[in-house]
């Protein structure tokens, strides 16, 4: 049974709300949503993104649970609001620590980690493009296909024709236009 949080509910209408919403989900068997956790838990086939698209549709919040693995890092409390997504991230695969004991949630992402994470949520894709414009991605960089592949994209582009500046900082703006575009490609 896959685990979700469910934000936004204050009543038992709200949660028959999200559950009856979940259930018309094509691949759902199964729902069951409480109130007193703020989570749902769901059988079946549907894609994680069914669910979460239905939860949002009914005007709730959605986002899945980590499955349970150890929390290996001394710098994300269970109480913090991104436990559950840096669990959930690293069990993916989308992203690891910056070393085995920290997972560092105050460091500032870079453009080669955000086209790495973008592109392992992606599940890794061959890139459409196999010639690497930029001087600065080489080829044993950790994001040189992921770079390539959201560049083919057009999820990002470099900072000049030849550079991409993978170690440069990327803000908020440009974080959420990588998600929009990612989410329209």
């Amino acid at each position: 049974m896959e685990q979700y949080n469910v934000t936004g509910m204050s009543c038992a209408a709200c949660s028959a709300r999200v559950e009856k919403a979940v259930g018309k989900v094509p691949g759902v068997t199964a729902c069951s949503v409480s109130l007193l956790t703020n989570s749902m838990g769901v059988e079946g086939t549907a894609s994680s993104a069914a669910i979460i698209q239905a939860v949002q549709e009914a005007g709730y919040g959605a986002s899945p649970k980590a499955a349970g693995a150890e929390n290996p890092f001394t710098d994300v409390s269970k109480d913090a609001y991104y436990y559950d997504a840096v669990l959930w991230a690293v069990e993916q695969g989308i992203t690891n620590g910056t070393s085995a004991t920290t997972f560092s949630p105050d460091a500032t992402v870079t453009r080669g980690q955000t086209a790495a994470f973008l592109w392992r949520v992606a599940k890794q894709p061959q890139a459409d493009q196999t010639a690497n414009p930029f001087a600065d991605v080489t080829q044993d960089a950790y994001y040189y296909n992921a770079v390539l592949w959201a560049v083919a994209k057009e999820i990002t582009n470099g900072t000049s024709s030849t550079t991409f500046s993978p170690d440069q900082g990327c803000t908020r703006a440009q974080i959420v236009t990588f998600l929009w575009r990612t989410n329209s490609n």
